[in-house]
Order: C-alpha cells, then structure tokens, then sequence
C-alpha cells in the first residue's frame, strides 16, 4: 500500500507529517551545538562569534531555537489525538496502551541518554506525556485556554529567571562570578571526557549534564513543550489538521510569522552578540524574547506547511512526508551520527568544528535522517524505532 493510501485510510493526513520532517531538520540545527561543543558554553563559550559563523549562529537561533522543540511538541499532542481517535475506531481500550507508549519512550530516552545524547527530549516527553492525559475529555476551547496559559507561565518563568541573572551580574557581579566559574569547569569536563575520554566515561558525564537539562531545562522550556501538546491536541479536535485550507493558518502565515520572525530576530543577536556563551546578560536578555516570539514563529511555520499540505502530492512533497512518518528513527539516528562524528571513541572532532562547518553538517545530517527514514518505509511498513514501540505498546495486539 502506498504512503498516501496508507496514511488515508488511517484517518490521518499528509500535513502532520510534512510538519514533523520540517521538525526533525529544526532539530538537529539547534541539537548539533550540544553535540559538538560543550553544553554549558556552546560556539561562543570561548568569546562573540564573527563572519560566518556569527551568521550561521544567528539564523540558527532566529529561526529554529525554540520553534522547533515547540513544533515538534505539537505534533506530540497531535499524536496523541490520533492514537485516541484509532482506539475509538477500534472498539478498543486506550489508557492502557497510552501508558505502555510512554513507559516505551521513557527506557528508550534514558537509553538515548547513556549512549548518545544528554539534550535527549524523550524522558521530558514521557513525563509530560503523563499530564497530558488529564486533558484527554476537555472541550477544544477549554483546551485552548489552558494552552495559553500555559505558555504564558512558561515566559513568566523564564522572565523570573533570566531577569534574576541579569539583575545578579549588575548588582552582586561576586556571586555571580562564582557561578560562571564552576559554569566553566563543567565546560572543562566537557571537553576533557568528550574529547579525549572513554565511551564509560561519556556516559557519566551525560548523565551529569541531563541532571541540569531535566531540572533547568524543564523550567526553562518543558512548561511551553505542554503548552503546544495541548494546541496540538486542541487542533485535531478542532479539525484544524485535516483542513489546511482553513482561515486559521493563513492567519498564521500572514500575521503570527511575521511577528515571530522579527521577536526572535532580536533575540537571536542579542544571544551571538554575548560573550561567555549562556552564561552572560546577554545571552539571557535574548532567551526572553525569543521565549516570548517563538509560539508566532511556530504557527507561521505550521501555516505555513498547511499551504504546502494543500498543493498537489509531488514528489518532494511526499519524500519528505513519508520521512516524517519515521520521526523517532530519524531523530535517533541523527544523535547516533552526531555521536560518531564528535566524540573520541568516534571520529574525534568535538570542540574542533567551527560553528558555521558544524550547522552545515548538521543541515546534511537533518536532511539525510529524513531521507534514510523515507526510503526505509518504501520497504517496511513502519520505521524500525517506530516498529519497536508500538510492539511494546500494543503488546502484540491490535
């Protein structure tokens, strides 16, 4: 059966997953930062960035920090719709096959942790995928409200603890160099273990910088992932994703992106412009607005794939859809490459690329996820990530 009859006679549409391959290349751009250098400093832990690779920073932070997490949660509450509209279809029982989903993705996140990526966004899924549950009977407009508000929780704790910084290093500037100075071994560590270390020794020191992408992470950018579950969840509901063609998402694409584009913009010079990487004023002046400005990016973008959803089915079109079906086999192979490439016990280049050569090959790598997962399911019926989880979801049921 083709992708599109497939994907049909599923109930579901091309629009999800031409968003989730748009997702995947967001999220290598911004991930191959962690991967290359360290978590703590980034490309500009050694001082401001200059030419092409303050450029390729810049466009990186403008239009993907933060628009792809969120757009990718989005499909995560989509997915979620689906897989309870399937249950109905079914005649069958959904709370236990949900909670089989999310304890698979949880050992498969802390798996993606030990060997290959401390900025996994999996085990944050699985948890948040627990609260979501709770909105699975609320109406689509009760839905909507508490998605903003949920979102707008989010810029107030990243106002609170960005402003909280920036207030620190004008008025307490010794306290805060202690901070920036154990900040600084950390990056010491990094570079130490990651590129010079052993295959056990990476492994501890992931888990060592994931204990601050699951606590601080989680503040900073997981009450916003929750909001976009539940728009996400809200938009099958509404029966926005089957209908590219609705008012909505030209609304999105005419009005929300514009304003996205712009706010993040701002934010994004502000964070290539700091010295000292994140931990700097500046840095932290330009994680706010760029909180603040991504949900308008993320909806531009997402009318703007509901224009494409409505175009005849080319070629591209449905390559990269079909690719987007497989979204956690290529989000995994993507860090099992990164893995390679960067670490000691692979080729060895961590801390070596510069950050323009580094965002390029993480542009090849995004792309090239999508097409191996593409052409996989040319031949099988699911991705081989894909296959396994729902093996352990449906426990060998249908």
């Amino acid at each position: 059966m083709s992708y599109l009859s497939e994907t049909r006679e599923a109930g579901r549409e091309v629009f999800p997953d031409l968003a989730r391959a748009f997702a995947l290349i967001g999220i290598a751009l911004v991930n191959v930062a962690v991967f290359s250098h360290p978590m703590m400093g980034g490309y500009s832990a050694e001082g401001a960035l200059s030419g092409a690779d303050k450029w390729s920073y810049f466009l990186v932070n403008a239009f993907f920090l933060m628009k792809s997490y969120t757009l990718f949660s989005f499909m995560f509450g989509v997915g979620f719709a689906y897989q309870m509209k399937a249950a109905e279809r079914r005649g069958v029982g959904f709370a236990g096959r949900y909670w089989r989903r999310i304890t698979g993705l949880l050992v498969l996140g802390l798996l993606h942790v030990a060997l290959l990526f401390q900025g996994d966004i999996l085990v944050i899924y699985a948890i948040l995928g627990c609260l979501l549950y709770v909105f699975r009977n609320k109406e689509p407009s009760a839905l909507i409200r508490w998605a903003v508000w949920l979102y707008v929780i989010q810029i107030l704790v990243v106002l609170l603890a960005s402003g909280s910084f920036i207030l620190g290093m004008a008025m307490a500037p010794e306290v805060m160099g202690k901070q920036i100075a154990a900040n600084d071994e950390l990056i010491i560590a990094s570079r130490e273990i990651f590129g010079a270390g052993t295959f056990v020794q990476s492994i501890a020191q992931r888990f060592t910088e994931w204990s601050s992408v699951i606590t601080f992470g989680m503040l900073m950018q997981g009450i916003g992932a929750m909001a976009f579950f539940v728009f996400g969840f809200a938009a099958v509901r509404m029966g926005s994703i089957s209908d590219p063609s609705r008012p909505f998402w030209k609304r999105c694409r005419y009005v929300f992106l514009p304003i996205g584009i712009f706010g993040s913009a701002i934010g994004a010079w502000f964070i290539v412009d700091a010295e000292g990487g994140m931990m700097s004023s500046g840095a932290m002046l330009g994680t706010i607005f760029i909180t603040a400005f991504s949900p308008f990016s993320t909806a531009g973008y997402l009318g703007l794939i509901a224009k494409w959803a409505e175009t005849p089915d080319g070629a591209l079109k449905i390559f990269l859809a079909r690719g987007g079906t497989a979204s956690l086999t290529a989000y995994l192979l993507q860090s099992l490459i990164f893995s390679l490439v960067f670490n000691n016990y692979g080729l060895g280049y961590f801390d070596e690329m510069s950050a323009a050569g580094t965002i390029i090959l993480a542009l090849i790598v995004g792309f090239g996820s999508i097409a191996v997962s593409s052409l996989w399911r040319l031949v099988f019926p699911r991705g081989p990530m894909e296959f396994l989880l729902r093996r352990w979801t449906y426990l060998g049921a249908r």
